[in-house]
This record gives C-alpha cells, structure tokens and sequence, in this order.
C-alpha cells in the first residue's frame, strides 16, 4: 500500500492513497490527479507511475523543478525508495510511503574496507594492536541511518572502475599527463561540487575542462573574467520587447552562459567582487535570481575557476568566503620532461583524435545520487574531523606546528567535503566501501585553501600545501581506545 502525506506548517495530512492505481499525476492543473494549487508547482509537474520494481516518479518538464530526497531529477525519471520527501518547485513537499509493495530499493552490502592510511605518501598503516577490531568496530557503527540504493546504482557503481580508465585515456588524447589532476577534478564532479584550478598561463587548463565535459557528455560554457564585466554578463538579463501585432510591451529573459552544465570561469580573480559574488548563488542554492524571479539552474551544474598564482597586479583575490565555496584547489603544475615533449611534438602537427562520450549525463547524476547514499562508518568520520579540528591553532589538540604557522584554521564544510571526496574516490575506483586512505588523497585539495597561514609561516616559505602533508603524517586515524 503507497499514499502521499502533505507537509504543513500544521503537520502532515494524507494527500492521496495510491490504492490500486496505475499512475497519479500531480499538478496545478484542474485536471490533474491531484491538484495542488501552488504558483511554484506546474501545470502537470509530476507523475507517480507503478511498475513492476516498484513507483516510478517522472518530472513532466515543471518549470520549476522537482527533488526526491534532496536530489534534483528535472525532466527525468528515478525510482522511489520504500520512503521519500518529494519537493515540487521549492514549495511543496510530498512524502511518499510505500508498505508491502516490495520495496524498490535495496541496502548496499559494504564488505569490510582494506588496511588504510594516515600518510599522503600511500603507505599502508601497520595494523593496529588489537588487530584491526578497532576498524571492524567502526564500521559496523555508521554515522547515518542506513541508505538505500537500486541494485541499478550498485552496477554502475561496479563498472566505475573501468569507465574511469576509459575516461583518463580520453582525456589523455589531447591532455598530456595531468593524471592526479584529471582524477581530482572527477572526483568533485562526481561528489556534484566546484573546483578551482591554480596554475601558470598555459598549463591547457581551459582545454583540460572543455575535454572533461566532452567525456562526461555535459554542456560547456567558458567566460572570460575581466575587470568590466558585470553580475548580469553571466546570470542573464531581462529586455523590453514590444509584440509586433499587439504592440503590448513586455520583459523576457534572456538567459546568460551560467546556464549551462559546466561553467568555466577563466581567471576569475580578474573580476571585482561584485561579479565574483554573482556566482555564489548558483554554486551554493543551484538557482540563479535577476529582479524579482529565480530560475533553476538545469542538473548536473558544476563550476570550474581558473585563477593564475602570477600577475597579482589589477587582480581581486577571491574572498574566504568564497574560496570555501569551492570543493577543491586544484594545483595545476608543469609537465615531466617527457610529456613536455610529447605535448610539443602532439600541438605542433594537425591532430585527427577527438575525445569520445564515456558517461552519460544522466549517468552522471546517478552517481551523484549514489554517493550521496554511500555511509561511511564512524571511523571514517572521526579521521575526517580530526584532520579538520587539527588545523585550528585554538583547539587544544592541535599540533604545536599548527599553533605556530596557522592564523585560522577549516570550518565545518571542510569534513563535509572531505568525505564526500572520499566516497567519491571509492565510486570512481569502483568501490562501495570508504577507508581512511580515500580521505587523505582528498585533504591536500580540500584544506590548502581553507586554513590561513601567519606571518611566521611566510617568512620560513611554508606553504599551506606544506602544512596539510605535514599533518597527515602527524594525526592518527581512530583506534580502539576512540570506541571505549
């Protein structure tokens, strides 16, 4: 049995009780299923359709879009878990149970995750002198309520490992080398965040992204940062127009290049901030608002900034508020010998190879969707916060070394991204376990740009990056005494 419960201010009351139908319509419309009249809510917004695997919602095109679980599916279908909360345009959300129907969903079996490490240097840890209870402990104790994942979402996740390399080799048909670059920047794709990519001029980072979407099957749109460039040059613009038979006036809005599915903001230090801080809605709420209207920006959407490390004169660095915004700090550093020679020998010479599709775009967003699902043990957690707490000079457990190079250290977002990386690196790698391992190749990218080094630091040349590797060799992971 499946019904609909309303969500109110008062409390939930029963919409609809699926009972025996086949399907239900769901709308602002008169003639829909139910009707709901909200202005947010389309005309026909969304079907609920029963199939053999279980409900099936279908987003009808709405205007305004429709979230299942807190995951965007416009224009798109997915099939419902035993239990969700269903948004319609922002401002109307259904919850939607299903009892002995056959859940449509499966839980995920995570095996037990391999010895792991504390060191960027990839070294496995010795084992612990409990023999490794202290990690089994962990992982029997999640940090969240067990998620649930189609047996669809366990396959591609399976097959992960193998696209991965046909993506790499991909991109390595116009990107020379760059490889813990190109994994780095799947990675916050596929974890639905942002990336900034630091390098010197000519370092084909503006190619490296445009390849990228190509292969990823995405939408690409480049704008070039200057310093007269306006909010409205990216978000769009509302014009008069006058119909040419009625001559009755009227704005319409012509949508600017953030309408897109990867958007390269080239040198965006080049901009003031009023044009940088333009970007900041649509990063954080993926919507973007000109006059009194917002528009929902179509999924995936992903922001990639290009920033270059030299020529700081006329420039805007980016505030920390913003720079929190993005996922990672890229470091985009010069070729190998060897790949520089191959780049000149490949760029000097007409070139016939063009990148083909590996991942589809609604691929893509099931994965998104797939490592939202993924739980990670409380083990994985701690050594993630411990990571993000130690790099606070305030906090008391931090290492002497912090207290003495560090003027401020990462918020609360840091661990956020930091496990989401983590279990991003694990899908890539075509896993559905994450270990300790997975998050220390993410914290040089996460963290490099969120802690604030003093003037002590400065004046020794240690760099932020410097730090962050000296602290994985410093923190330990979670042991038996943490679980006591």
């Amino acid at each position: 049995m499946a019904q609909l419960f309303l969500q109110t201010n008062d409390g939930e009351q029963l919409a609809a009780d699926l009972g025996d139908r086949a399907e239900l319509v769901i709308g602002r419309s008169a003639e829909a299923d139910l009707s709901i009249s909200e202005a947010g809510v389309s005309g026909q917004h969304l079907k609920l359709t029963r199939t053999g695997e279980g409900w099936v919602a279908e987003d009808l095109n709405s205007a305004n879009g429709t979230e299942i679980n807190g995951v965007s599916i416009n224009g798109q279908s997915a099939l419902l878990p035993a239990e969700a909360l269903m948004t319609l345009g922002g401002v109307v959300t259904l919850r939607f149970v299903a009892e002995d129907e056959g859940s449509s969903s499966i839980e995920i079996d995570f095996p037990e995750a391999p010895p792991s490490s504390n060191r960027s240097g990839g070294q496995a840890s010795p084992p612990a002198a409990d023999g490794g209870r202290a990690s089994s402990r962990a992982a029997e104790k999640t940090s969240s309520k067990a998620p649930q994942a189609s047996k669809e979402d366990v396959a591609l996740v399976k097959d992960m490992k193998a696209r991965t390399e046909r993506i790499r080799k991909e991109v390595a048909k116009i990107i020379v080398g760059q490889v813990d670059v190109v994994d780095q920047v799947l990675m916050v794709l596929i974890a639905g965040g942002h990336g900034l990519l630091v390098g010197m001029p000519g370092m084909a980072k503006t190619t490296l992204v445009a390849t990228i979407a190509k292969v990823l099957d995405m939408e690409f749109k480049r704008v070039q940062f200057t310093p007269d460039l306006m909010p409205t040059d990216i978000t769009g613009t509302e014009i008069l127009e006058t119909d040419p038979e009625t001559e009755k006036k009227s704005f319409r809005f012509i949508k600017g290049p953030i309408f897109t599915n990867l958007l390269l903001a080239d040198e965006i230090n080049r901009t003031p901030p009023k044009t940088q801080a333009a970007l900041l809605e649509a990063m954080q709420e993926k919507c973007v608002t000109v006059g009194n209207q917002t528009y929902t920006l179509e999924p995936p959407f992903f922001v990639l900034a290009t920033q270059n490390p030299i020529e700081q004169e006329g420039t805007y660095p980016l505030p920390e508020a913003q720079q929190d915004r993005f996922m990672f700090n890229l470091w985009v550093d010069y070729p190998k010998e060897d790949e520089e020679e191959q780049i000149v020998k490949s760029t000097t010479v007409t070139s016939t190879e063009k990148p083909q599709k590996v991942v589809t775009r609604q691929e893509l967003l099931q994965l998104q969707s797939v490592v939202r699902k993924i739980p990670v043990s409380d083990h994985i957690v701690k050594y993630a916060i411990r990571l993000v707490r130690a790099t606070r000079p305030m906090d008391e457990k931090s290492p002497d070394f912090i207290k003495k190079y560090v003027q401020n250290g990462a918020g609360p977002r840091a661990g956020q991204f930091l496990v989401l990386a983590a279990k991003a690196r694990a899908v890539l790698e075509g896993r559905i376990h994450v270990s300790c391992q997975d998050v220390a190749k993410a914290a040089i990218p996460v963290l490099r740009h969120r802690i604030l080094s003093n003037f002590a630091a400065d004046s020794e040349g240690l760099s932020t990056t410097a730090l962050v590797e000296r602290l994985l060799k410093t923190i330990e992971q979670p042991s038996e005494k943490d679980y006591k």
